[in-house]
């Protein structure tokens, strides 16, 4: 439930206004003064009800602090003392309503969930604004960090991305071989072209054929209309085969043959068509491993891995995660419309001491779980322990368990943060998952479905 913070002097009156807010299940907060309500409107409140007159600083103080730091913290201001000139200025700084004591119970529960849905919509309006403006000027994330490692990663890509040359990129789950592939197309001349990706580990064996070449219609039992497949949609521009390690050695023949001929055929159909394609394939098997199993075929690797670009785990490169974590905690906050956050470097410190067996993609969890569940402005060494479960020792779960007071919330919690781990060791492919964790693939959808689970961009 919402979080509604009582800022009075008057003890009845916020002793009055909780019973009131409690009953109706809000979760409420108190503050005496003018500072304490600064500090705890900045905390992660989803409503204020505001005294005008108060010690330290009075109501319409802290509201100009609100508007000046542009908070989008809903704020309905309340007095014995109201004038019509001060309604007005307190609207004029954001307030969404002027309430007199002591207040109709009726009407104070319709301003509340008023004041609370114009919360949501204007916080909604700022990420979507946020969100437009990203658009505006690019999609494409940087490659962030200044390790020997990303320099090397970087030179490849000026060097590769303006020619022919297929790439082939390797590394674990969750480093960014992805954003890597973005790069090569964004760099090169095809960047007018489409960036069409396919994850080979999340199709079935028995439909990759139909997803990357396409089929005619009634060429099968399901085809009822034509389909355009991969390569085609690729047509003047790149090809990303992401995890080219799970793809059948039946599928990998008849790539290799695409790439050999520049054509494909659509499954069902009998015409030869052209295709300009240039392919980029990442996986974080090691396919010479596969090719001495018989598993991968050597000639399409030969084919596929012109050009190697190995991107490290983030382990190798614990350098970098200060200014990947600063990263993502800004892109994450211009998202959400959520206020100013920075890490202490403390925290940053306690960070690159992780593991992260999940890598960049699991660090991105990591920074938005701390930006939500963090008090203040700064998200301290303290947090780090409290809310991330540690990869190594040196951590403890205690601050978790605290947060639950029903075994219930705890199970689901616990269960979303290890199904998560699992996924991005695996690169978020559900079936390899279901299998590792030994439970059936429907029912890790019903999973994901139940716990809100999606994967991160």
């Amino acid at each position: 439930m919402p979080t509604v913070l009582i800022a009075d002097d008057e003890p009845a009156i916020r002793r009055a206004l909780r019973e009131i807010l409690e009953f109706e299940g809000y979760t409420v907060e108190e503050a005496v003064d003018g500072d304490e309500a600064l500090e705890k409107a900045r905390s992660g409140i989803d409503l204020l009800l505001l005294d005008i007159k108060m010690p330290k600083r009075d109501g319409m103080e802290v509201l100009q602090a609100l508007h000046d730091a542009e908070s989008t913290v809903p704020v309905v201001m309340i007095s014995g003392h109201g004038t019509v000139e001060t309604a007005v200025e307190a609207t004029q700084l954001g307030a969404v309503d002027f309430l007199e004591k002591p207040p109709d119970l009726n009407r104070l529960l319709v301003t509340v969930r008023g004041a609370l849905a114009r919360g949501q919509l204007k916080v909604e309006n700022v990420r979507l604004k946020q969100v437009v403006r990203d658009a505006g000027t690019s999609d494409l994330t940087p490659i962030v960090g200044d390790s020997p490692a990303i320099g090397r990663i970087q030179q490849t890509i000026e060097r590769v991305a303006p020619s022919e040359a297929r790439v082939l990129i390797t590394g674990e789950p969750g480093t960014g071989k992805e954003l890597v592939a973005r790069h090569l197309h964004a760099q090169s001349p095809r960047a007018d072209g489409p960036l069409v990706e396919v994850n080979c580990a999340a199709i079935p064996s028995e439909l990759i054929e139909s997803e990357l070449f396409g089929h005619e219609k009634g060429s099968f039992t399901g085809a009822t209309k034509q389909r355009i497949g991969k390569f085609e949609q690729a047509d003047g521009g790149t090809l990303f085969l992401d995890e080219i390690g799970d793809m059948s050695l039946d599928a990998q023949a008849k790539v290799l043959r695409a790439l050999q001929e520049s054509r494909i055929t659509r499954v069902g159909g009998d015409r030869s068509i052209s295709v300009n394609v240039r392919v980029v394939a990442a996986t974080n098997r090691d396919l010479l491993q596969q090719v001495d199993e018989k598993r991968f075929r050597e000639d399409l690797y030969h084919r596929l891995s012109v050009i190697l670009i190995h991107v490290p785990p983030l382990r190798e490169r614990r350098g970098d995660i200060p200014d990947i974590a600063r990263f993502i905690l800004g892109q994450v906050m211009r998202r959400n419309g959520m206020t100013d956050k920075s890490f202490a470097d403390g925290a940053l410190t306690r960070l690159g001491q992780q593991e992260w067996r999940g890598n960049v993609r699991e660090l991105r969890n990591v920074v938005e779980r701390l930006l939500i569940l963090s008090d203040g402005d700064e998200i301290t060494a303290a947090d780090v322990e409290r809310y991330v479960i540690p990869s190594g020792s040196g951590g403890s779960a205690a601050g978790l368990i605290d947060r639950y007071d029903t075994l219930f919330e705890f199970r689901d919690h616990a269960e979303k943060l290890f199904i998560e781990r699992k996924l991005d060791e695996n690169d978020w492919n559900v079936s390899a998952t279901a299998e590792l964790i030994g439970i059936q693939r429907s029912h890790l959808y019903n999973k994901l479905k139940d716990l809100n689970i999606e994967r991160p961009e």
